[in-house]
Parts: structure tokens; sequence; C-alpha cells
């Protein structure tokens, strides 16, 4: 009956090393999930800090290119204004030559 009593302690010391074993791989993984939670809610926070930068540089870049289409706009209407004063201008002188030149053949007839 010895031999039984010492197998089964012998046994039980196993078991125990074995369940000890296992408490620290465990505990191991446990510290492991902790770390990389920790690190998992600094991303998050990271990515939502980032998205609401991006969304403040979208809403920026939008009003600055609403803002660039009115500049281009303004300068198309007022280059198309200023040609029409070109030519309206080159008219003139062409009729004033014109009418200048017609006055002096009169004068001098």
């Amino acid at each position: 009956m010895s031999q039984q009593g010492a197998a089964l302690q012998n046994y039980n010391n196993e078991l125990v090393k074995c369940i000890e074993d296992l408490c620290g791989k465990r505990d191991e993984l446990q510290r492991q999930i902790l770390i990389e939670e920790e690190d998992k809610h600094k991303i998050e926070n990271e990515i939502r800090v980032a998205s609401e930068k991006l969304a403040k540089i979208n809403e920026n870049l939008a009003k600055k290119i609403t803002a660039r289409t009115e500049f281009d706009r303004t300068i198309s209407e007022t280059e198309a204004a200023y040609m029409k004063i070109l030519e309206s201008s080159q008219t003139l002188l062409n009729v004033l030559k014109r009418e200048s030149h017609s006055l002096r053949t009169k004068v001098d007839d």
C-alpha cells in the first residue's frame, strides 16, 4: 500500500507542478494581453486625433478651393472686360485717325 501511496504522492506532485506551470503561462498571457490592449487604446486614440485633424484639413481645403474658384472666375471676367475695353479703344483710335485724316483733307482742300 505504501507503494501506491508514494505513486499517488508523485502523481499529486506532478499535477500540482502542471497546474502551477499552466497558471504561470496564463499569467504571462494575461500580461501580454494587457500590454496589447493598452497599445490598441493608444492607437485608437491616435486614429481619432488623426481623423479629426483630417476632417479639419478637408474642411479648410474645401473652403480654399471654393475661394480659388471665385478668384479664377473674377480674373476671367476681368480679363474679358479688359479685352473689350482694348477692342473699344482700338476701334475708337481707328475712328479718331479716320476722322482726323478726313478733317485734314477738308482743311487742306
